[in-house]
């Protein structure tokens, strides 16, 4: 079954529950979020983005995963 935009969100607002969060992309498989939360403040774009990976649990898992493709943009609040 196919991860949805609506299931990626809630996955990360489980995570970043007072972060800015939107997710785009409608074919199942390729998508496109932004995250900003106060909690990547003093981390680099890397680690900021280890953590939303972390908190899709696995999704993106090899080839396996049900979330294949995911543009991500991240950063602290200004």
């Amino acid at each position: 079954m196919p991860i949805t935009a609506t299931e990626i969100e809630r996955m990360l607002r489980e995570s970043f529950p007072q972060a800015q969060i939107s997710v785009e992309g409608d074919d199942g498989a390729h998508f496109a979020a932004q995250v900003i939360d106060e909690s990547f403040r003093g981390m680099n774009r890397v680690q900021q983005q280890r953590a939303v990976y972390a908190a899709l649990k696995g999704k993106m898992d090899g080839s396996n995963g049900e979330l294949h493709a995911l543009a991500l943009t991240t950063r602290a609040p200004a």
